[in-house]
């Protein structure tokens, strides 16, 4: 892959780590979150699903880079 390419989504993934709102690691606890809040923090889930969303695309990427190689 591109080394600056990898560098970038090395970058982005540290980024998600350490922003106010956690990033859910899988899709299960993303919805196990959204059972047991039962609507309550909407914005909070509605961030750790943008950033899970942007999670998902950086990993597609990569291994869409990694496979051309």
């Amino acid at each position: 892959m591109n080394d600056r390419l990898e560098e970038y989504i090395t970058n982005e993934f540290k980024a998600l780590d350490r922003g106010i709102v956690a990033t859910p690691k899988d899709r299960a606890y993303l919805e196990s979150f959204a059972k047991a809040n039962n609507g309550s923090m909407d914005i909070l889930l509605m961030q750790m699903s943008i950033n899970f969303g942007y999670k998902m695309a950086l990993e597609n990427l990569r291994d869409i880079y990694t496979k051309r190689q």
